[in-house]
């Protein structure tokens, strides 16, 4: 640590406790006036960093609303005078409050909310019926958490934060792109990770391949994935990698595993290439992907396609994430019929007719951030190449949207792609970042980022550069290059 970095820690904390003098004790503010929201329960926890007021608040903004959020505000010296939200994930229905708490001990006032219902992430049947709860989870549990815990911490600290920050993966990586477009002016900066933001497209291509997998031949089972992910490694990752680095210059083609006449084993069938194309390309009408698939080189790795897409047996790939969160979105949000078949709809033109009105609502999609940029906002997007949940070439797609809209971004957004890492954590490649540090780095004025490090097991490490740019090898180190941008 520099000095002047020591100097600013140490004024931090001779000005600490005339504040905590202030502050408002835990349990009176269960009487803080909230918009259409009450607070009932208010009590103080210890954290490793010392005690926090744990607050748990109900918020009622229509009829059929019912939002649960959960507030954490570290007391005296402990609070760092920031606030962080964090985002939910799958279909919500829980609040994430292991999140909430992890912030709170690094110094953070924080707070997150279960989306305004109660579920186990990969259900949505609470959604049949109740247009105001769709609603809620699309973005107003969002707005109604950061109004009640802005308003909290004012009334504990008698003060506003100072800066403010939201923080999401998967799902939450939806949230902080919705929070970005829609409530441009709540954040100072926002963190979006694997961002499940075109909802709608992503769920018409999970349907598209679980069809293509229920086809008679067409299960790709442990002995095909592993096949898969030895072949795409051998053409695309160098110098004995367990990952591919750069995936845009990777064109693998599981045709080249077809069996030939007579070849039974250490091959394809032709279905199980139908299969894999399906996975690999996304959603085909009229012989245009309409949203990307997923990448090559992770095929047969714990948490991969096995967790999201195949399951681990053809009798039981249907308790597989994708498949169940696909299933469940369509019967519930675009449908409203509990007995709809995704394996039986038309996923041709029809689909994207039917599926408009819901894209308007949970869609995250809107390329012009300006308002973002005008409010003063930082953007940092991050997505692993080898995320079987998300396709990762949708983050591409987005950043690409943005500029394209608004011309160069760098100034406040920026986009890293993550080489071996699967959904959000995990993988192959290291893929660890204090996200949330840099960030703060970045809207505190102290340096723009741009290239990283991820780090991972035993050490491990990986240069992590600002999209376009991919890192390759120079000498005995590492450097970013500019590669190819898709968009």
């Amino acid at each position: 640590m520099t000095r002047p970095m020591l100097l600013a820690g140490v004024a931090l904390s001779l000005a600490v406790p005339a504040a905590a003098r202030a502050e408002t004790a835990c349990a009176d503010l269960a009487r803080t006036p909230l918009a259409h929201a009450e607070v009932t329960s208010a009590k103080v926890e210890a954290t490793k960093a010392g005690q926090a007021c744990r607050l748990l608040v109900t918020s009622r903004p229509t009829a059929d609303s019912d939002i649960r959020i959960e507030v954490m505000i570290p007391l005296g010296g402990a609070w760092n005078g920031k606030f962080v939200q964090v985002g939910n994930g799958g279909l919500a229905g829980s609040i994430p409050s292991a999140q909430i708490k992890a912030r709170a001990e690094a110094g953070y006032a924080a707070a997150g909310t279960d989306d305004g219902h109660v579920g186990n992430g990969r259900t949505a049947i609470w959604a049949l019926g109740h247009p105001e709860k769709i609603r809620d989870f699309a973005d107003r549990s969002l707005k109604e958490t950061t109004q009640a815990a802005k308003a909290l911490i004012a009334a504990q600290k008698g003060e506003a934060p100072k800066r403010s920050y939201f923080v999401g993966c998967s799902a939450g990586g939806r949230e902080a792109l919705m929070e970005a477009q829609r409530f441009p002016d709540d954040f100072d900066g926002i963190v979006a990770g694997a961002t499940a933001n075109y909802n709608t497209l992503s769920t018409g291509g999970r349907a598209y391949m679980q069809q293509a997998l229920s086809r008679p031949g067409g299960y790709l089972a442990t002995a095909q994935l592993e096949l898969l992910q030895a072949a795409a490694l051998k053409q695309c990752a160098s110098g004995g990698d367990a990952f591919i680095r750069d995936q845009l210059a990777c064109k693998f083609d599981p045709a080249s595993l077809k069996c030939k006449a007579g070849q039974t084993e250490g091959c394809l069938t032709a279905p199980q290439v139908a299969s894999a194309k399906a996975i690999y390309g996304g959603r085909m009408v009229g012989g245009k992907s309409m949203f990307p698939g997923y990448m090559p080189g992770a095929e047969a790795a714990r948490g991969g396609w096995q967790a999201w897409n195949t399951g681990t047996s053809k009798e039981t790939y249907a308790e597989s994430s994708g498949h169940a969160i696909s299933s469940q979105f369509l019967k519930y949000f675009v449908y409203g019929d509990p007995s709809f078949d995704f394996l039986k709809m038309d996923l041709g033109p029809k689909y994207d007719r039917d599926r408009l009105k819901t894209a308007a609502v949970l869609d995250a999609v809107n390329p012009d951030l300006g308002p973002f940029r005008k409010h003063g906002g930082k953007l940092i997007q991050y997505h692993g190449w080898n995320d079987p949940a998300i396709p990762p070439l949708g983050s591409v797609r987005y950043y690409g949207e943005v500029n394209a809209r608004m011309g160069d971004t760098s100034d406040f957004y920026r986009l890293y792609m993550i080489p071996g890492m699967l959904h959000c954590q995990g993988g192959a490649g290291p893929g660890t970042v204090d996200w949330l540090a840099v960030l703060d780095h970045w809207v505190n004025d102290k340096g723009v980022p741009r290239e990283l490090a991820a780090t991972g097991p035993g050490g491990a490490s990986q240069l992590l550069c600002p999209y376009p740019g991919v890192a390759r090898k120079k000498g005995e180190g590492w450097s970013c290059s500019v590669g190819k941008a898709k968009g």
